[in-house]
């Protein structure tokens, strides 16, 4: 097959790695369609893949409207001239679209609940969306296919994630010192808005707050003041999972990275509530399947509250050893994505046509 595979965030780039290894492996031909977000393109470089740009991300919800129909035409002469089979993406609108206009099925990977616009911009036009189990959203039974992971496992599974502690030596990370990192988002996405992470102008305090328990790096997709500058994170992208793993807590607004962690045998805290004052982990399957279930990652919508918390783990010297047990059971009961999407991509349709006779 003639597969296209359209990237909007660098998670995704994370996501999509080893599947399109396998995919090659396997015979397909695949081309990769990328937005210029945070360092999307500089991971794409760095696993040297090739890619054709199709713009930068949007900031304003006018711009987003207009740039729609923009990256929609992109991705469909894409597309169309690569003469695509199959088409890919992660809460993807666009392949979406470009598959519905050139009649070719696209498939369409999800682990957020409830947002908004872009599922409604999304799901109609999918022929197949893939979820985790726990996915709590309740969308067409006739088009969804639920696998027994997270979208994370995909690049963090053992068989295919092996930790560096060298990222931590060239740091400057001593033996048995404490280290925890620190998330800022820019919440420039559509289904950020009216949702609040670590208050403005209230970051400083938190900052030197945790720096009493250990040594304190920021990652942030958003400018940093000079008074937090100092603090930020200093390696290659590629090589963030390796220092996340080592870690000894992670906290911060990011959704994506607060599951990293957890599955890395990090402890883990997000910050995150929407405008009613509600923790959005508690609307999300994959958040609270890794709290109730495993235990791996606590969220809440107060930055006081997931301090306490923080306080808590840190002061816990077997914390890093009892989350890395939880990692085990974890694994056990989990499976490797990469393969699975591997098998299910590589025989389509008939894969679907299976999941659907066993289960709708």
């Amino acid at each position: 097959m003639r597969i296209l595979i359209d990237i909007g965030h660098p998670a995704h780039v994370h996501f999509f790695r080893y599947l399109i290894r396998a995919l090659e492996k396997d015979g397909h031909v695949v081309k990769i369609t990328a937005r210029d977000k945070e360092v999307t393109h500089a991971l794409l470089k760095a696993y040297g893949f090739d890619y054709v740009s199709r713009g930068e991300l949007k900031r304003s919800m006018l711009e987003k409207a207009f740039g729609l129909l923009s990256v929609d035409y992109t991705v469909y002469k894409i597309a169309k001239d690569f003469n695509a089979d199959l088409l890919l993406g992660v809460h993807n609108p666009y392949v979406a679209h470009a598959g519905t206009l050139l009649r070719k099925p696209s498939i369409i990977f999800t682990d957020t609940e409830n947002v908004g616009i872009a599922s409604y911009l999304t799901f109609p036009f999918a022929d197949v969306i893939l979820t985790p189990s726990c996915f709590m959203e309740k969308i067409d039974p006739g088009k969804q296919v639920k696998f027994n992971g997270f979208k994370e496992l995909a690049y963090l599974h053992p068989n295919n994630f092996h930790p560096d502690y060298a990222v931590v030596e060239r740091l400057g990370i001593t033996k048995g010192e404490k280290f925890i990192i620190v998330r800022f988002i820019s919440w420039a996405a559509s289904h950020d808005v009216s949702l609040h992470g670590i208050r403005r102008g209230r970051e400083i305090d938190f900052i030197t707050s945790l720096e009493k328990y250990g040594r304190v790096f920021i990652t942030s997709e958003r400018p940093l003041g000079d008074n937090l500058e100092k603090y930020r994170v200093k390696v290659p992208p590629e090589d963030m999972h390796s220092l996340l793993y080592y870690a000894d807590l992670y906290i911060g607004e990011g959704g994506t990275m607060a599951a990293e962690a957890a599955i890395l045998g990090t402890p883990s805290i997000h910050v995150e509530a929407n405008a009613d004052g509600i923790a959005t982990g508690s609307l999300s399957g994959n958040f609270r399947e890794f709290r109730d279930r495993y235990g791996l990652l606590f969220f809440y919508a107060d930055q006081d509250e997931a301090f306490l918390k923080a306080v808590e783990l840190l002061g816990n010297s077997q914390a890093k050893q009892e989350w890395q047990k939880k990692r085990e059971i974890f694994l056990r009961a989990t499976v490797d994505v990469t393969a699975w999407m591997k098998d299910f991509i590589g025989q389509y349709p008939e894969s679907f046509e299976e999941y659907l006779k066993k289960h709708v």
